[in-house]
Parts: C-alpha cells; structure tokens; sequence
C-alpha cells in the first residue's frame, strides 16, 4: 500500500470538500468517492431532497474534485446501505428501541466498505470530514480517538466503533479546525460549496422517520395500550415505533399532568407513561462494546459518559460484567436514557471505548 494515498469519502458538502483539498495541499494523493447509497427513489426527489450521498450531492463533489484536481469516482454501495443501515433502522424501532443510523453507516458503510475499496485500490488511508482526531499514543502502545478542538462540531461519539486497524488507516485532518475556519477557507479557494447548510435530517428519509417505517416494515404495526407506572391503562398507542423514551408530544392522553415515555415493553406490545421525574436514572447496562484507548475493562473504571449526541457527558464510573456487558453508573442521574442509542466513554478528549444502551438498572415497570 502507499502511505501517501489517500481516498477521501465525499459527501457533496463543505467538510469533505475541504478535508481533500487540505490533503492535496499536505502533499498527498488524493482521490474522491461519493457511495451510491439512494434507494428507489424518483429521479426528481433525489435531485431536491437527496441526503449527504444523493444524486445532488455527487453534483457538487464531482465540481470540487474538478476544482482542485483531484480524481473522483462513484462507488455503488445501495444493497450494503440497505441491510446495514435501513433494516437495522427499521428492526431497532420495530423492537422498541431508538436507533443512530449515522453511527451504523459509519461503522458498515464507510469504515468497513469504503476503506475496503481504498485498500483496493492501493491507499492506505481513508478520509473523511469528521470534527475529530487520531493519534497513536506511545504510552497506550494504541491508536486513540479524540476529540475535535472545535468542541461544538466535535464527532468523536459517532466513532466510537473504529477498531485499531480501522484507526491505523484514517484521516481526519478537520479535528484541528473550527468549522469557521473550514467555511473561510472554502470561500478563499472559491468552492462553490462553501455555503451549503450542514445536513440535519436523515439522508434515507424525505417525509418522517414514522412514516416511513409505516411504509416500509415487515409486518403490520399494532396499536397496543399506554400504561401508567402503577399499572393503570390510560388509552391506545399507535404502534410501538412510533414512540421513544422522553416522548411527550402526540401521546394523546389525558392524565390531569404532563406524561412521558418513560419505557417500552415490546413483549406486551405497551407503551409505558409516567411523570417527567420517573425519566431520571442512575444506572444502566450497555453492551455491544467496542474499546478503542483500552484492549478491554477489566475493573472498574472513572470517565465521563456520553449519552447521545446532543448531550453533555457526564461524571460516572463503567463496571464489567459478564458476556461483555458493562454497568455504567452515573454520580447524578440522568434524563431519558434510552435503549438502542450509544454511550460512549471519555477521559478528558480521549475515547476509552462505547457500546450500545441495553436497559436502566433502577426502573421498575408495570405492565399487564
């Protein structure tokens, strides 16, 4: 492989657009890839609405690659997105947990796939425009990921999945830039993508994510009781994915004070309701790990725990279990800790590792 090649994952925006032209300038070989990731879809609506990886958004990758000479090419990953990323999607909410499609395309699609096709074709990096940063560490004797210095654009917590050889082999050259210094310097080389809004919503999705599901499940959605937390029926949900933990909004009940989604219980088909207080927790389990400063827990361990991506970490201690569980036990409780998103471990600007949320340890349910 060479060392001074790189393929750098395009996504149509400012980031990727700047991540290839600063490669090029630190000297290296740099080849743009957009994945082909839409599914069916009219011709037209991918054009006005396609996410980070549409038909649009290889417009504007295709005119920076041109812009600042670099070769580019399209590279068909439509069946791995669907089985990675949309099933999964749609199986997570299906079993009443909330999932992070961008965590799993990270992990299947641009890690897993894309790096496979840059080693392929003879690169020994992948790059991609993600606010954060990797370093070997002499001390750890391990590549580590870190936080960006831009700590409002920092993407650590969608990373955490990044295995060792998977971090030997990444770039992320934006972690040392703020997203203003990104923008100014597109505007001085004169991308036409300087201006271009972040993407906000799921690139799969052109109506809502209820929606869509509806469309596209395996199974019929059923409608099942709302349930208080002594037991009471209070009325009928529409069918468990279209809820998620700290909901309030469109439950259509009426209890005489606000109430919130504070579980989910798929195996009686229930959507479980409470008072604001009951949403707060001390611990829970995660499990589906990956260690990234660390080879493995093997005793108890203080960090700070990141919940989901909006959110600030916070102080607690992880404890390993069995089967590769872990208990992660917050100082003070949190709100609306919810199964199927990711924590994600950190000490000061390193991520030791994350996992999958599996359940609150200290809330007790009623159900049927």
């Amino acid at each position: 492989m060479n060392k001074n090649k790189v393929v750098v994952a395009m996504s149509g925006g400012v980031d990727s657009s700047v991540c290839a032209y600063l490669l090029k300038q630190q000297g290296y070989e740099v080849i743009g890839m957009t994945m082909q990731i839409w599914q069916d879809m009219p011709y037209e609506t991918q054009i006005k609405e396609g996410g980070c990886c549409s038909i649009a958004a290889v417009y504007d990758a295709r005119r920076v690659a041109d812009k600042i000479g670099i070769p580019y090419y399209v590279i068909n990953l439509k069946e791995s997105f669907n089985e990675k990323v949309i099933k999964y999607f749609i199986d997570e909410y299906l079993s009443g947990k909330t999932p992070n499609p961008c965590i799993a395309c990270n992990k299947h699609l641009k890690f897993e796939d894309l790096l496979k096709k840059a080693l392929d074709i003879d690169a020994f990096y992948l790059a991609t425009g993600h606010y954060a940063k990797v370093e070997y560490n002499d001390t750890r004797k391990r590549y580590v990921l870190k936080k960006a210095v831009d700590d409002a654009k920092d993407q650590s917590y969608a990373l955490y999945n990044l295995n060792q050889f998977q971090l030997e082999h990444t770039l992320f050259p934006l972690g040392y830039y703020t997203k203003k210094e990104i923008r100014q310097i597109a505007e001085e080389i004169g991308l036409a993508v300087a201006d271009k809004p972040d993407s906000q919503e799921i690139c799969f999705i052109n109506t809502n994510y209820r929606d869509f599901i509806n469309e596209n499940a395996p199974r019929k959605i059923e409608e099942g009781p709302f349930i208080d937390t002594k037991g009471n029926v209070l009325g009928k949900h529409k069918g468990i994915p279209f809820y998620t933990i700290g909901q309030r909004r469109g439950l259509g009940i009426s209890a005489g004070k606000p109430m919130y989604v504070v579980d989910i219980d798929v195996q009686n088909n229930a959507i479980i309701v409470g008072e604001e207080k009951d949403l707060y927790a001390h611990e829970f389990l995660a499990y589906k790990m990956n260690w990234v400063a660390i080879d493995e827990l093997r005793e108890k361990l203080s960090v700070s725990a990141k919940i989901r991506y909006n959110f600030q970490e916070k102080p607690a201690e992880i404890i390993p279990l069995e089967n590769d569980i872990v208990k992660v036990v917050f100082k003070e409780p949190q709100k609306a800790i919810t199964p199927g998103q990711a924590v994600v471990f950190y000490q000061d600007d390193v991520v030791i590792g994350g996992g999958i949320i599996k359940q609150r340890c200290d809330f007790e349910k009623n159900t049927l």
